[in-house]
């Protein structure tokens, strides 16, 4: 049944492994510590049943607030009013490798149709459909191993539960606004992933995600008698022509590769038939993989609006509200988490997957760390997860949760021993 746990074994397998094999590098400081399991799962469940909105995560703070306490984490850092963070120091020998792990923790306003789940959400017309439950319990294992572990490592490991990541204002723009990114060395995030099977992992290199801007456009122009439009400025027609023309921004002024993707979502102007419109709003997102894209395309949707506006013997006024950069993972942080995912779950466990149109606010992580954003899989017929996130119906079993905390710690030790011993801390950070 969806809830069922027996991802341990995947622990007792890897140090089987481990012993038979003799690896010396990999030692038992890359592997969950003993009795994690139970301790990620029961946040994780709690986290389910009461999810919280973005911006309203309060109670959610305070859940993560007591289990840290019971780990000896007293007074965790506050940010974005819902928002921790903890710092574990290493107190191993070398150069200090300094890393952040990202968990976001808010849910959505979906009512959830899961009544198989053990742990199903208690609060009508709210789920944790995008799996930020999973994401913050597996940023909470990585809390249990870096502290268990202490010894094998030198930096700090950061560790942020990010509140509001589905809705502005944004928590990662907090991070990067309020320097929490500042003097570390790189970033990991995570996500699961319906479009690849349960047990499986995708790290990609370069753009995971795109931007996402929104635009909001007021197009002005003159009442008339609908029998008399040459007495009038028609904003209707004129808001027309921009929803046509935007368009030729992304299919004969934008390279295929960038994936520009320009949407108007609302519509609203008029007050009768019989008369001619003189105020139309237009809302839009503006969506890209490519900085340079982005940049080129918010500032020709703005001179679009007021060329079209003044041809047509009218005004515009354009507002621009900047959301989360692209996600764009470095390739050499990328190899590391493919190496140490392979070298814990097996190279079969890396499938091959595409980047996903959606948005996600890493992007401000990754846009100021070498960072890497990688997927895990949830999809499983037999436990019924196999819709897309922000379904009513969306599910991420026990045992990819857990298998994705041993992933991300996995990855972090990795970076702790390639970054340490051989490369130069100057060329990893980047200005």
């Amino acid at each position: 049944m969806p809830g069922e746990f027996t991802a341990s074994t995947d622990r007792d397998r890897l140090m089987h492994t481990m012993a038979n094999a003799g690896v010396d590098r990999r030692s038992i400081s890359y592997v969950l510590p003993a009795g994690s399991e139970e301790k990620i799962l029961a946040l994780r469940h709690h986290m389910h049943q009461h999810p919280e909105l973005s911006n309203e995560e309060y109670k959610t703070q305070s859940k993560i607030r007591e289990v840290l306490a019971g780990e000896g984490l007293q007074n965790p850092n506050v940010f974005h009013q819902t928002g921790l963070f903890v710092d574990i120091v290493g107190e191993g020998q070398g150069i200090p490798v300094n890393i952040v792990v990202r968990g976001d923790i808010d849910a959505l306003p979906i009512a959830e149709e899961r009544p198989d789940l053990p742990f199903r959400s208690r609060h009508p017309g709210k789920m944790h459909a995008c799996g930020h439950d999973a994401h913050a319990s597996i940023a909470y294992g990585v809390v249990l191993a870096a502290l268990a572990h202490r010894e094998h490592f030198a930096g700090i490991v950061r560790v942020i539960f990010q509140p509001a990541e589905e809705a502005e204002p944004l928590g990662g723009r907090s991070v990067a606004e309020q320097g929490l990114l500042d003097g570390f060395d790189c970033a990991v995030g995570m996500h699961v992933n319906p479009e690849i099977p349960s047990g499986t992992f995708s790290v990609l290199d370069g753009p995971v995600t795109k931007s996402s801007d929104e635009f909001r456009v007021v197009f002005h122009g003159k009442k008339s008698h609908a029998a008399w439009p040459e007495l009038g400025i028609d904003a209707i027609a004129i808001a027309s022509a921009f929803v046509n023309e935007a368009q030729k921004l992304v299919s004969r002024e934008s390279h295929a590769d960038d994936a520009s993707m320009i949407s108007i979502g609302r519509f609203h102007g008029g007050e009768a038939t019989n008369i001619v419109c003189d105020r139309v709003v237009l809302d839009g997102t503006l969506r890209t993989r490519s900085p340079d894209a982005r940049r080129r395309l918010q500032s020709r949707l703005e001179e679009l609006a007021r060329h079209i506006a003044v041809m047509h013997r009218g005004e515009a006024e354009f507002k621009l509200v900047p959301g989360e950069p692209a996600v764009v993972n470095d390739v050499v942080i990328s190899g590391h988490a493919r190496e140490a995912i392979a070298e814990t779950y097996g190279e079969g466990t890396i499938v091959p997957t595409r980047p996903l149109a959606g948005a996600d606010d890493f992007g401000f992580y990754a846009e100021m760390l070498p960072s890497v954003y990688f997927w895990f899989g949830c999809y499983d017929k037999n436990l019924g997860n196999i819709t897309h996130v922000h379904t009513a119906e969306f599910g991420v079993s026990d045992q990819d949760v857990v298998r994705a905390a041993g992933a991300t710690w996995a990855i972090v030790r990795e970076l702790q021993s390639s970054l340490n011993e051989g490369e130069n801390r100057d060329e990893r950070v980047r200005n």
